[in-house]
């Protein structure tokens, strides 16, 4: 009989932001990671907590999707990759238009928006674009501090 891979732990971890943001590479990358720190916290108006796969999150909500998969997932946030650093923009960026045509250099994913170097994009534009995706999320759930 097959065994069948334990599912994917998700969610939040004992570690430290500092320490995520200090171990980032290339090393460019810990400035931005301090950067987006600092505005993610202002934006959004929580603090974060480091979640699996080592993202940087700021806020929760509690989702449950028609098929009965439920689970807890952080509002917003980003993570540090060698790359690029992934702007995780919960619950997606469908009618931000408007703001990404004003960002500067970027690709997107489902709900992701993936910069290469942070010097490159607007910054207030960042703001504008968590602020927006944690009000349409509000929309549909609870979103509460980390």
């Amino acid at each position: 009989m097959a065994e069948t891979a334990p599912a994917k732990e998700t969610g939040p971890t004992e570690a430290e932001v500092a320490d995520v943001i200090a171990a980032a590479e290339p090393a460019h990358r810990r400035e931005e990671g301090r950067v987006l720190d600092a505005l993610f916290r202002e934006a959004s108006g929580f603090e974060p907590l480091v979640w699996s796969g080592g993202m940087i999150g700021y806020g929760r909500y509690d989702y449950a999707y028609k098929s009965g998969r439920t689970g807890t997932w952080f509002a917003t946030g980003f993570a540090l990759r060698k790359a690029n650093v992934a702007l995780h923009i919960m619950p997606g960026y469908a009618d931000f238009g408007d703001l990404l045509a004003r960002l500067g250099p970027h690709k997107t994913g489902a709900a992701c928006i993936y910069v290469t170097r942070l010097t490159r994009v607007d910054p207030f534009v960042i703001a504008e674009i968590v602020r927006a995706g944690l009000a349409i999320l509000r929309k549909h759930y609870d979103v509460t501090p980390t």
